[in-house]
């Protein structure tokens, strides 16, 4: 029977499986505020709330600032801000699940990058697969919108160099990275969105409160859960394992949104998933064949 408790590679699962559920569903509350907010204004306001709930939470003056490694923080906190202002510019002109299936190209190079045994290109294929497989020819021909597809591209940029950028030693413990990086996102765009108009209702009472219900599901809780996981997860591992972030989106915008999925669609959640439960299979075997062969060497 499998003990939770000395499995860390399943715990990082589940926590991987929160936090896209919660980074998905937050997609479809964006799209609300949107109608409301210019599109910088949400993406700098996400950030600086979830750094500022972060800061209070894991106790940032706590941290030893002399052992920062600040070019890590840096390049993350850079990562995290063009994946967050790029994903909301794509998801404004595509519907969610396009847009998260283009970005997806970034994790699922990372993953291609680190593929070495032979299960790894069969899991990391059923993912392209899957990945081809949500993309609605059908419908799309006429509808997509290129720069959409743009922003969607360069924010799966963004999103592999937050894998690679995630697990570099910041100094600090992984709750800590997350919150100075995010601050340092917030620091990048804040200015870019105050210079492109920010409404002066921003930092209103009910503003806030959206705002803040915002940074807990879009940032405050999956950066959190993702960091504690990339911990316990080879990059292969989690660049595999987000191909279910497509789906989770997809799924998304069919209940929040009303985006209505076609048959290729739902064959492709079933495909990617597939491929995400037997990247956790093999890899999980592989570390098990490992610790036995030094428990008898």
């Amino acid at each position: 029977m499998l003990n939770l408790k000395n499995t860390p590679h399943v715990q990082a699962l589940l926590l991987l499986l929160i936090a896209m559920m919660s980074m998905q569903s937050s997609g479809s509350f964006a799209k609300y505020l949107f109608g409301q907010f210019p599109i910088l204004t949400v993406s700098a306001m996400r950030l600086l709330l979830g750094a500022l709930i972060l800061a209070l939470i894991f106790k940032i003056w706590q941290i030893n600032f002399r052992q920062v490694k600040w070019s890590a923080i840096i390049s993350y906190g850079i990562a995290l801000a063009g994946m967050n202002m790029l994903f909301y510019l794509s998801i404004d002109r595509l519907p969610l699940g396009i847009a998260v299936s283009f970005e997806f190209i970034g994790p699922l190079s990372v993953a291609l990058y680190h593929a070495r045994q032979k299960y790894d290109f069969i899991w990391v294929g059923l993912a392209i697969l899957g990945l081809i497989l949500l993309f609605p020819f059908a419908q799309a021909a006429q509808s997509l919108d290129l720069l959409g597809i743009f922003f969607a591209l360069a924010a799966g940029a963004c999103w592999a160099l937050y894998i690679v950028a995630g697990q570099k030693p910041s100094g600090v413990s992984g709750n800590h990275t997350v919150c100075l990086g995010m601050f340092i996102g917030m620091l990048v765009l804040m200015p870019i969105a105050l210079f492109s108009g920010m409404p002066a209702h921003t930092f209103e009472p009910n503003s806030l409160m959206y705002f803040m219900a915002l940074a807990v599901l879009a940032s405050a809780l999956p950066f959190s859960l993702e960091m504690i996981a990339l911990r316990n997860l080879s990059a292969l591992s989690f660049g595999t394992l987000m191909s279910v972030e497509p789906a989770i989106a997809a799924l998304s915008g069919f209940i929040f949104l009303g985006e209505q999925l076609l048959w290729n669609q739902w064959l492709a959640l079933v495909t990617i998933i597939t491929a995400s439960i037997g990247c956790t299979f093999t890899t999980q075997k592989a570390k098990n064949k490992t610790a036995d062969k030094l428990k008898t060497g």
